[in-house]
């Protein structure tokens, strides 16, 4: 069949000439999919404003042998609409649309990443919680779905549950007091609990998370995000920022 149909979230666009973007949109049941939109920057496309980041979209395709183009869409929600104005929940967003991105494979099916970035995005937009909180624990899942799951309730190196005392991004996470190499910073209870809780999406436990606290976790989830993934994702530069 050439063509299809599937819902997704637009992640990213790039112009193609004059009048025609390339979207990448993450699909609920076709993995990654890169597609034209033709004639989408004329002022009088039918589409235009529906293919735009962080948008869940429900999408007719024509399978094509490089490029996939949209031939139908039609815009679920326009999260991206709630919070551009918002530089936390905006610069949160796009650290989120870039991980996914990175996450993700071109045909390659991945239910459970799409519906924990459309969850993520559309909690960040109804403003549930605090946009760093949302990029903190969305990372983690993330990171855990992809088979980088950092370890915040037992030692990354021997498996001990208690005398947590510190945290390395290259061993995996948290250290008892034995493993724990002197160069690796120390953490505090209040900053491992928070981990645990951004982890387990445990939202009632992060709510009392002081800025410090949250600053700090931060640090450590976007240290552990750069080892695994072998680059830093630059979005996360502009988000981690403190406030």
């Amino acid at each position: 069949m050439k063509l299809y149909r599937d819902v997704g979230l637009v992640l990213r666009t790039r112009d193609l000439g004059e009048a025609d973007r390339i979207v990448t949109i993450l699909t609920r049941h076709h993995g990654k999919v890169d597609a034209v939109a033709k004639g989408v920057r004329k002022t009088s496309s039918r589409f235009g404003a529906r293919l735009e980041p962080f948008t869940r979209v429900d999408v007719l395709l024509y399978r094509g042998r490089n490029l996939d183009t949209v031939t139908e869409v039609v815009s679920l929600a326009a999260y991206g609409s709630s919070f551009v104005g918002d530089y936390d929940a905006y610069t949160a967003a796009c650290a989120m649309v870039e991980l996914a991105d990175d996450l993700s494979e071109y045909g390659e099916p991945d239910e459970s990443h799409y519906l924990l970035l459309v969850s993520a995005l559309a909690s960040l937009a109804r403003r549930e919680h605090d946009a760093q909180l949302i990029m903190d624990s969305y990372i983690l899942r993330a990171l855990r779905l992809s088979g980088w799951e950092m370890s915040v309730s037992e030692c990354a190196n021997c498996g001990r549950s208690d005398d947590l005392v510190a945290f390395s991004e290259r061993a995996g996470g948290v250290l008892c007091s034995q493993c724990a190499p002197h160069s690796a910073p120390r953490i505090n209870d209040d900053e491992r609990q928070l981990m645990v809780a951004l982890l387990a999406g445990s939202w009632k436990d992060t709510a009392q998370a002081g800025i410090r606290t949250l600053h700090v976790v931060t640090s450590y989830i976007n240290a552990y995000t750069v080892w695994q993934l072998e680059a830093g994702l630059k979005s996360l530069r502009v988000a981690a920022l403190p406030r």
